[in-house]
C-alpha cells in the first residue's frame, strides 16, 4: 500500500496519538550524537520526536508491520539520513544492531500496545467492527486466529486466554468456541463476539467488553507478544553502553509482570540463597530507575482513550 503526501499525515493523526510521549522522551536524556532504537515504532510518533534531538546521532526504527513502517517511513522522511527502517521483529534487536556494525546504543524504546492502524484495519483486531479473524502483526504470518480457534483444543484455547488476558472465565468461553465450531467454523469478529456474549450470558462481567480479554489474549498468543518481550530487552540491554537507557511501555498486566520480572532478574542476577554469601559471581548490569511504573496523566488519558492502561518502566545501564 502507497501512501501520498496528503494522506499520510492524515492516517498518522487519525490513527495514533503516541502514548506517554513526553515521558519517554525525557527518560532517554537523548543525547545528539547517540545511537537509539525505536523496537516497535509503529507510525512513528516517538520516532519523530527522537530523530528531532539527534544532530550526527542515528536511529533504527524497527516494526514488524510492514505497512505502518511503511507509514512511519513517509512521515519521518526529513530526517531519512539519520534513521534506518528495518522491517523484523522486535526480538531479533540485537542481529539487527551488529549486522549494521554497531557495537553499542544509547538507548531503546518499546512500546508494546497496538497501533491505531492495526485497531482500524480488517485483520481482526477490533472487537467492535466486523472482519476476517486474523489479529497478525505481521501479515504474511499463515498462523492466525481463525486458525487457533477453529483448530486448537479446548484446554489450550482456555489456558491461553487465562495466561494471555486474565480471563477468569476462560472455561466457558473456550468451551463455547468448540461447540460452536462444530457446527461451522468461525470466520469473523462478531461471530466470535456473539460466541463470547452467549458463553457469558447471565454473569456480571467487569472490566469493560466482554469480548477484550479473549481478543487480547487471542493476539498475544498468534503474535507470541510476551514471548519476544524478554529476548528483546535482554539484548538491547546487551548493547546499551553505560548511562544508556531502556524504556518499555506495557498496556496490559501480563506484558507489564514480564517487564518488571525481566527487570528485577537483570538488576539482581545473583542465584545464590539470600541467607548465603554470593559465590556464583553475577553482578547486576542495570539500575531499575522506576521502582514503581510511571503512569499517563489524567490530562493525557482524558485526551487519548489508548493512554488509561498504560504504564513505563525505566532501566539504565551501568
Amino acid at each position: 500500500m502507497e501512501y501520498n503526501e496528503n494522506e499520510y499525515e492524515y492516517k498518522y493523526n487519525q490513527l495514533h496519538d503516541p502514548v506517554m510521549l513526553e515521558e519517554a522522551i525525557s527518560n532517554l536524556n537523548i543525547k545528539p550524537n547517540g545511537i537509539y532504537i525505536d523496537m516497535t515504532t509503529g507510525l512513528g510518533g516517538h520516532s519523530i520526536e527522537i530523530a528531532k534531538r539527534l544532530d550526527k546521532g542515528k536511529l533504527i526504527c524497527i516494526d514488524r508491520d510492514n505497512e505502518a513502517l511503511k507509514i512511519a517511513e513517509v512521515r519521518l522522511k526529513e530526517y531519512g539520513g539519520k534513521i534506518d527502517f528495518v522491517n523484523d521483529n522486535f526480538k531479533n534487536v540485537k542481529t539487527i544492531i551488529e549486522e549494521k556494525g554497531i557495537e553499542k546504543i544509547s538507548g531503546a524504546l518499546g512500546d508494546f500496545g497496538l497501533s491505531g492502524l492495526q485497531i482500524a484495519s480488517d485483520r481482526g483486531f477490533s472487537y467492535m467492527e466486523n472482519s476476517p479473524i486474523q489479529m497478525t502483526m505481521d501479515k504474511s504470518q499463515n498462523f492466525t486466529a481463525a486458525v487457533f480457534i477453529n483448530t486448537f483444543a479446548e484446554d489450550k484455547i482456555r489456558k491461553a486466554l487465562f495466561e494471555y488476558g486474565d480471563e477468569r472465565f476462560s472455561g466457558q468461553i473456550a468451551r463455547e468456541i468448540v461447540k460452536k465450531r462444530t457446527e461451522k467454523p468461525i470466520e469473523t469478529t462478531l461471530e466470535l463476539v456473539d460466541i463470547i456474549k452467549y458463553a457469558l450470558r447471565g454473569i456480571k462481567y467487569e472490566g469493560g467488553h466482554v469480548a477484550k480479554r479473549t481478543f487480547q489474549a487471542i493476539r498475544c498468543y498468534v503474535n507470541q507478544e510476551m514471548e519476544n518481550i524478554e529476548p528483546a530487552i535482554e539484548a538491547a540491554v546487551q548493547k546499551l553502553e553505560s548511562g544508556g537507557r531502556l524504556i518499555t511501555i506495557s498496556f496490559q498486566s501480563g506484558e507489564d509482570r514480564t517487564v518488571k520480572n525481566i527487570f528485577k532478574k537483570l538488576e539482581n542476577p545473583c542465584e545464590c540463597s539470600s541467607d548465603l554469601p554470593c559465590v556464583c559471581g553475577k553482578k547486576a548490569t542495570v539500575k531499575i530507575i522506576t521502582k514503581k511504573p510511571i503512569y499517563p496523566s489524567d490530562w493525557e488519558k482524558s485526551k487519548n482513550p489508548r493512554a488509561h492502561s498504560a504504564r513505563m518502566r525505566v532501566l539504565e545501564k551501568l
